[in-house]
């Protein structure tokens, strides 16, 4: 028997919008629905590049109603963060801190492969690195050279794999020279890299923050309008005690957290083949409740990261058909569709808080 519209909307009905958690149906986000015998034709409107498991639900679902053929189209739109009328980035949608309390757990190693793995889904992407006492994407992204300026006002940042770069390392003569600054000059230098760099029209830019809970965060806090931070962890309870810190400090000024991401989360022994936790078990969970935020994923430990990453390029560029690859990959799609509910359900603007309540810091809710 051949499909009808209503079978196929029926079906589409049960196909959940990786976003807001509805229907794709509730939310009208499917358009243009047409059938021709067996052949079911539509456009699905998205709010995220990363597609291929929705196709896949799509497709089976619709093949399930008595479809034989389907021909999807895609309508990407990704939401906006609320952009100010001074914000010095006012082309790009969306500014992402991934951010710990802690040095050592590989928040650049993430910060590297989650902008990659947006990149590769098909957005335009940034990475900026707002670690100016130890800059790591010249090395982690193979990148050398000194930006230029085209207007003689401001700097094109470098690209790699179409992603654009931004670092104080591509200012130093000596990579191993020390950045010997106080406060002041580190926060100028993070708006000069902000407003003085041609950023263009980004989707993304992720900024790789530094550790700790310092200048650097609190400048970002007062000059821009961020979608939010994701907060990077190992498992053990000595990291765990720094990250709630930057997590409290996330929530004092009000920096939304889209998720967390637990680092070296386990080993699997290439002869066994069994999983070994060995920085403990559970870490980023516990920071997940404090954060009142989901759990995007748990990165395992693998040499690959390392030694790509040494090589200046991350193992989602390097190897993307790799387990290792395919975790990041993972957390990379939960964290868009993360980014895509924030700028959904905030609508942009500021909200007086007038319930009173236990509020005790200022009233404005982002």
């Amino acid at each position: 028997m051949p499909i009808t519209k209503d079978a196929a909307l029926a079906a589409l009905g049960k196909i959940i919008a990786p976003d807001l958690q509805r229907p794709l149906t509730e939310l009208e986000r499917v358009r243009d629905l047409s059938i021709e015998g067996e052949v079911v034709a539509l456009t699905v409107e998205l709010t995220s590049h990363f597609k291929q498991r929705l196709a896949a639900d799509i497709e089976a679902a619709l093949k399930g109603a008595g479809a034989k053929e389907v021909r999807l189209a895609w309508d990407v739109s990704i939401p906006t963060r609320n952009i100010l009328p001074d914000d010095p980035c006012p082309g790009v949608r969306n500014i992402v801190l991934v951010m710990s309390g802690k040095g050592g757990v590989g928040k650049s190693t993430v910060a590297a492969n989650l902008t990659l793995a947006l990149s590769r889904s098909g957005a335009k992407v940034g990475l900026l690195d707002a670690d100016m006492y130890g800059p790591s994407v010249p090395t982690m992204l193979g990148v050398m050279g000194r930006p230029t300026s085209a207007d003689g006002q401001r700097f094109l940042p470098l690209e790699r794999f179409g992603v654009k770069l931004m670092s104080i390392g591509f200012l130093l003569e000596d990579p191993r020279s020390a950045v010997v600054w106080r406060g002041p000059m580190l926060q100028n230098a993070l708006i000069q890299f902000m407003r003085d760099v041609d950023w263009g029209e980004l989707e993304y830019l992720v900024l790789d923050m530094p550790p700790g809970t310092g200048d650097i965060a609190l400048t970002i806090s007062q000059k821009l309008r961020t979608t939010g931070a994701i907060v990077v962890t190992t498992p053990q309870e000595v990291a765990l005690q720094d990250v709630y810190k930057s997590v409290s400090m996330a929530q004092k000024v009000g920096i939304p957290l889209l998720g967390v991401v637990e680092n070296e989360s386990y080993f699997v022994c290439d002869g066994c083949s069994k999983r070994h936790e060995l920085f403990g078990a559970g870490g980023g969970q516990k920071v997940a409740e404090f954060a009142e935020a989901p759990l995007l994923g748990q990165i395992p430990i693998d040499p690959a990261v390392r030694e790509w990453g040494d090589a200046g390029t991350p193992v989602v560029q390097a190897a993307p058909g790799s387990p290792i690859a395919g975790a990041f990959l993972e957390v990379a799609e939960r964290l868009a569709s993360q980014i895509s509910a924030h700028d959904l359900a905030s609508g942009g603007g500021l909200r007086i808080d007038r319930s009173g309540g236990t509020n005790k810091h200022l009233p404005i809710m982002r």
